[in-house]
């Protein structure tokens, strides 16, 4: 097996509209597609993070809360790649969201930071 890429992360969503608003208008990403599921009760919403690379954005009636924390066993978070910090953390407190004090990887010298989506879904911005 030859693993080329990254096709989309899933996102459950607590609250669909407030999620949608938080990905497209905070973090700018574009809509590829939108469809609401009325089989399961269920909206999909398609992001493009940048070039093939997605998330998809669900809504499920009733979804159970899960840990959230980055040290919990599971997925521990999703980082996206900025250019500019300072830039980056500027945007997200401009729509209120606080970030983790700035740190530098200690084998890269890159600097990044968390921050949490509307869930409290821990995200990372990575400078390179």
């Amino acid at each position: 097996m030859k693993i080329s890429g990254v096709h989309h992360i899933a996102i459950i969503a607590s609250d669909y509209e407030r999620s949608k608003r938080f990905y497209t208008e905070v973090l700018g990403l574009r809509v590829l597609a939108e469809a609401y599921r009325e089989e399961r009760d269920s909206w999909k919403l398609d992001l493009q993070v940048s070039g093939d690379v997605q998330i998809e954005l669900f809504s499920f009636p009733s979804p159970p809360p899960r840990v959230s924390r980055p040290e919990a066993c599971g997925l521990r978070h999703l980082a996206f790649v900025v250019p500019d910090i300072e830039q980056a953390i500027a945007r997200l407190r401009e729509h209120s969201i606080e970030a983790e004090a700035v740190r530098v990887d200690e084998y890269t010298g890159k600097r990044f930071t968390f921050f949490a989506d509307p869930d409290g879904l821990p995200l990372e911005l990575y400078e390179i």
